[in-house]
């Protein structure tokens, strides 16, 4: 596979859609969030798709304090996150929705559970339905062990300083700023894929 170049962005990028693209960048990084102004919508799904842009899609809770993350708050987030991605989106089975653990809720077991939430949510999906990966945006001890216990599918390195850790789908190379229409610019955070491992980016019809 070819090492693509992607931007994460908690607004809107539908009007930048086709100027993101003119500057190399190959995928989008979008939220799935109560919060309608964060979260992805078909239009702009639509409009990435339009400009030749690949879409990830990463659920990030609102409080990144480990008392947050509870097998109850996993299954919560996890079932948000599918309505989202089956009912609105029509995201492609097979494709990833990433879920973002701080390394606190790692280290008490905090992520695990809310992570067998998540699954559990997932694992509700009728026949019919569409399936998604579920995949861990986190530290390197966070993505190994979430994957080692069969939690997570894949997995994005939240810290690009991080050299000891390998398998991940996606790594964050920290930020930059893209021009866009009318002399405007935008502050994005940078990805990049893995040449070994598919990152679940998908396509809208």
């Amino acid at each position: 596979m070819t090492v693509l170049t992607g931007v994460k962005a908690p607004f809107e990028l539908t009007q930048y859609a086709i100027a993101i693209k003119q500057q190399g960048i190959d995928f989008v990084i979008r939220h799935y969030s109560h919060q309608s102004g964060k979260s992805l919508s078909l239009a702009e799904a639509r409009a990435l798709t339009d400009a030749g842009l690949q879409i990830g899609v990463l659920w990030e809770g609102p409080d990144l304090q480990s008392g947050y993350y509870s097998r109850a708050q996993g299954c919560a987030d996890g079932a948000a996150a599918y309505l989202i991605a089956q009912s609105v989106i029509a995201q492609p089975s097979g494709s990833v929705i990433y879920f973002a653990v701080p390394d606190a809720a790692a280290a008490d077991g905090a992520a695990s559970r809310y992570f067998e939430g998540v699954n559990q949510a997932f694992g509700a999906a009728a026949p019919g339905e569409r399936q998604y990966l579920v995949g861990v945006f986190g530290s390197g001890a966070s993505c190994a062990a979430l994957l080692a216990q069969g939690l997570a599918k894949v997995s994005w390195l939240a810290d690009d300083g991080e050299a000891a850790y390998g398998g991940y789908s996606l790594r964050q190379q920290g930020r930059a700023v893209l021009p866009v229409d009318d002399g405007q610019t935008i502050r994005v955070g940078v990805v990049r894929n893995s040449a070994e491992r598919p990152a679940g980016l998908f396509r809208v019809l």
